[in-house]
């Protein structure tokens, strides 16, 4: 699952200024993985929009993205 680690920090840098404060963990299980993303200060309302849209469309393409390789992958922002 590495590509879908890769693909959420390729986006997310995209969104940010601070691009070496992001941090995407992975956490995987069996049928499901957990992307746990961290920002900078003042990053966060970049990434997740103005009423959630833009934090909707990325889990949105990973969840599609992941589809293909039978997962569910999750998307949590954290502070």
């Amino acid at each position: 699952m590495k590509e879908l680690k890769d693909l959420v920090t390729y986006i997310c840098k995209a969104l940010v200024d601070n691009q070496d404060k992001v941090v995407v963990t992975e956490i995987a299980g069996d049928k499901s993985v957990i992307y746990e993303l961290r920002v900078g200060e003042g990053d966060l309302g970049k990434v997740i929009g103005k009423q959630g849209r833009t934090a909707q469309a990325v889990r949105t393409i990973i969840t599609a993205a992941a589809m293909k390789l039978g997962k569910r992958t999750v998307l949590e922002i954290l502070e």
